[in-house]
């Protein structure tokens, strides 16, 4: 079997998913949305202790509303929840939504970091710029997705390191396809201790992370730190992953379960009282999904968590510094060129 990134190695690689990102380099903040052409079944899972979620209820598999017609990822900690509302504006100019009579309803799930400290204007009053952003960022939707300091991961941290936006995909020779779009903005650290190499650098790809080298050895006692720091600008990784395969809610959340460990491959400490971890998953419905159906679902679980993994080491690999929070590469980058 044969599994490898698709040709954009991102989200946009599953048919049927475009991303649109705007930001605004005084605000040091930003938007990102996922637009499926189609409604598409969706799922989300949190696992963080300090969430900013706006319908996620609604995706219970027990709820009545099946599929939605794009998530917004926000930065603007509560303030950037009002990105739903300018997605659902969008949507609702151009006759997308739930049907209920002869009304349309946009279903937009979304979910926000905490970026409020980095530095940026803040002050904008009793106008958020979060509704506005959000309807660039629709307008500017696509295939390509550019990487780091854009959108939702605009004024994003990753530990002590600047964070951002990030995008992996697989697929495979019978048909999956897999992809994922994160905001990477952890409390924790994405480099293993003592050393500039990513926690997540076994699943890198292509010199996607810029040629991670292998640990040196087991992580000396005086370097595996257990001490936690002082929080400082917020936190929480929150993100999107796509499939083409036929999913129910029910099987999407499992999806969205699995989904979850990649982020604990890439990040430490992860879901932490002080995160939001929050992981939405869309169905796209365009390829069926094949029996046996429990291991069909592992394997795209598995692909699943693997692409959430690389998405947030590219978000931290191709981030730039900004204010207080130096990229990866300027820290790293000589011995990385090196091979070191």
């Amino acid at each position: 079997m044969t599994i490898r990134p698709g040709p954009r190695n991102a989200i946009t690689d599953v048919d049927g998913i475009a991303v649109g990102s705007a930001d605004d380099s005084g605000l040091r903040s930003g938007v990102t949305v996922v637009l499926p052409a189609e409604p598409a079944v969706a799922a989300v899972d949190t696992r963080g202790g300090a969430p900013g979620t706006h319908e996620t209820d609604l995706l219970n598999p027990a709820n009545l509303v099946d599929r939605v017609d794009a998530v917004a990822l926000s930065g603007g900690s509560a303030f950037g929840l009002e990105a739903a509302a300018g997605v659902m504006g969008w949507l609702a100019a151009r006759g997308r939504g739930f049907a209920v009579g002869s009304a349309r309803v946009p279903i937009v799930p979304a979910a926000i970091i905490f970026d409020l400290l980095n530095g940026g204007q803040k002050d904008w009053g009793a106008m958020p710029p979060y509704r506005d952003l959000a309807r660039r960022a629709c307008d500017a939707a696509g295939m390509e997705i550019a990487l780091g300091n854009v959108g939702a991961g605009f004024g994003a941290k990753a530990g002590k390191l600047k964070g951002g936006l990030g995008t992996a995909s697989f697929v495979t020779d019978d048909g999956i396809q897999v992809g994922a779009v994160l905001v990477a903005n952890p409390f924790g650290a994405v480099t293993i201790p003592g050393t500039g190499t990513l926690w997540g650098w076994e699943l890198e790809r292509d010199g996607e992370f810029g040629g991670q080298p292998a640990p040196r050895g087991p992580i000396a006692p005086g370097d595996l730190d257990y001490a936690v720091p002082a929080p400082v600008g917020g936190q929480t990784t929150i993100g999107v992953v796509a499939t083409n395969v036929a999913l129910t809610k029910a099987q999407a959340t499992r999806i969205a379960i699995m989904a979850q460990d990649g982020l604990a491959r890439a990040i430490r400490p992860v879901h932490t009282p002080l995160d939001g971890d929050t992981i939405f998953v869309l169905s796209t419905g365009r390829r069926p999904l094949a029996e046996p159906v429990p291991l069909m679902l592992a394997r795209i679980g598995m692909l699943a968590a693997d692409c959430a993994a690389r998405a947030i080491g590219r978000a931290v690999f191709h981030a730039e510094s900004l204010g207080e929070f130096p990229s990866y590469r300027s820290i790293h980058g000589a011995a990385l060129r090196q091979g070191k």
